[in-house]
């Protein structure tokens, strides 16, 4: 073969190779965006099922706010004898039970909320223990104090709730 004959058949390869170059590129970047797009679709379609769980969640941990915000809970929770520590056990025990049953939500919440309900929930506890330190004699008494103690100062359940409300918002 001459060297004519080899320039020849490279200048008819290149075109050919050229060509292949840029439809192999343009193929492989279809290809990506059409990736791309499907997992956008996957995403946006589990976010639509999952927003409806999410703020079931929420919804559900706004309940316990409400159940163990001090007022609620004396009211709710009545002394089932005269002895002071039996009551705060009980206060104390209703909440952790509140607390325990709705723990799985945690998964659906950001972090920093669910640290606000767990610190919600322990501020609740340590008003109990702190009224029950008192000179107080029975539960009834003890009853009274925690809602003396507490009607001045804002509640722990309703700090957590208001941050909860500004997370919902949000999701929006």
């Amino acid at each position: 073969m001459s060297g004519e004959a080899i320039l020849q058949m490279f200048g008819f390869l290149l075109p050919a190779v050229v060509t292949g170059v840029v439809a192999f590129y343009f193929f492989k970047l279809h290809t990506k965006n059409e990736d791309g797009r499907r997992r956008f679709l996957l995403h946006k379609e589990a976010q639509k099922n999952a927003l409806p769980i999410r703020l079931q969640a929420y919804e559900r941990m706004a309940l316990f706010l409400e159940r163990i915000a001090i007022p609620s809970l004396v009211v709710r929770v009545a002394p089932k004898t005269a002895d002071k520590n039996a009551y705060e056990a009980l206060l104390i025990k209703s909440i952790e039970n509140e607390f325990d049953h709705n723990l799985s939500q945690q998964i659906y919440m950001t972090d920093e909320c669910w640290n606000v309900l767990k610190a919600a929930k322990s501020a609740t506890i340590q008003m109990i223990r702190k009224a029950a330190m008192s000179e107080t004699d029975s539960a009834d008494k003890l009853r009274e104090d925690i809602l003396t103690e507490t009607m001045d100062k804002q509640s722990p359940s309703s700090t957590a709730l208001s941050f909860v409300k500004k997370e919902i918002g949000e999701i929006w």
